[in-house]
């Protein structure tokens, strides 16, 4: 399929690239560090060589949000947020932006983000997961009530959240001792950012704001395969959730997904089932996950080619208020 737009895409400054190198395998690191701060040459190669037309850029994870000092997280994210300008810039035909945050301060993230959206013309946000504030060992979730200002100011600007993963802390977490193989992107990341979202959804904050677009990836974090049981159990012991709608609910009103990460037909058909074609959007990864095989899986996927269009290109136009033609 030509034409293809993709956003969980990603670039990194010299200072957040090392937070990347257990990512890639022995060997590769120079390889992944080339991609990852490279925006103009082999990213739009291959782009255009597997028809891919347009392509949202975030910065790498955790970068923004390990910082604990405040005055210095909200110093790398406008610097990492005038880095990308400064790219998206030299060919907004084919690059955009999203802001980088320091969720550390809600009230700095809240400006920090109007300016991007405003001034550097960002079409939205992607924020790495919890924030440490102030000692490694900090956990700062977006539900709690602090927040709700901020979360007034992104329904304000109508621009989607893209909630993107981070490790846990897995210090704290004592069945992933002699495990590493599972920390990360196999497994803890999808427990990590599939708990923060259900948190922002069962505490009401759709209720309050509900214009807010949430995105998520890896088609949903696992989140669309567990959904019955999700509501089937809250419904019978809800003990005092404040949400006034069912995870469902939410999902299909609230929340987008995309595929980055998951390129296999049977958990695509699920999710399509579960949130309709009309709340997923093709997503790489890149540089984590290769265009190749994103685009080969997602060109061949078992589609009609309406949903194919919606799921490529059309649904993420819609969102993000692309002009795209």
């Amino acid at each position: 399929m030509k034409g293809k737009v993709t956003l969980e895409e990603h670039f990194a400054l010299p200072e957040t690239f090392t937070s990347t190198t257990r990512f890639s395998k022995k060997g590769m690191g120079e390889d992944l560090r080339h991609r990852l701060m490279d925006l103009q040459g082999d990213r739009l190669r291959e782009m255009d060589e597997f028809g891919i037309e347009f392509a949202i850029q975030s910065l790498n994870s955790p970068a923004v949000q390990a910082v604990p000092n405040v005055t210095e997280a909200i110093a790398l994210a406008q610097r990492a947020n005038d880095v990308l300008a400064n790219e998206v810039v030299k060919r907004p035909d084919r690059l955009a932006g999203f802001a980088a945050l320091p969720m550390q301060d809600p009230e700095a993230a809240a400006e920090e983000m109007k300016r991007c959206i405003k001034d550097l013309g960002f079409v939205g946000v992607n924020v790495n997961g919890f924030s440490q504030r102030e000692n490694q060992n900090s956990l700062v979730y977006y539900d709690v009530p602090e927040f709700r200002p901020f979360w007034a100011v992104v329904e304000e600007l109508e621009v989607p959240f893209y909630l993107h993963p981070r490790n846990p802390l897995t210090d704290q977490m004592p069945f992933f001792d002699g495990h590493p193989w599972f920390t990360n992107s196999p497994w803890a990341f999808a427990l990590e950012t599939a708990m923060h979202a259900l948190r922002l959804m069962g505490s009401g904050l759709f209720d309050e704001y509900p214009k807010l677009q949430l995105v998520i990836g890896h088609l949903g974090e696992r989140i669309p395969f567990d959904l019955w049981r999700l509501d089937h159990r809250l419904k019978k012991s809800p003990q005092g959730i404040p949400a006034k709608k069912t995870m469902r609910e939410y999902m299909r009103n609230n929340v987008h997904l995309t595929t980055s990460g998951q390129f296999y037909d049977p958990p695509l058909h699920l999710t399509m089932h579960e949130v309709g074609v009309e709340r997923i959007m093709f997503s790489v990864d890149y540089p984590f996950e290769t265009t190749e095989d994103a685009c080969v899986w997602f060109d061949d996927a078992v589609l009609t080619e309406p949903e194919r269009l919606a799921i490529g290109r059309d649904n993420a136009i819609k969102l993000f208020n692309l002009d795209l033609k």
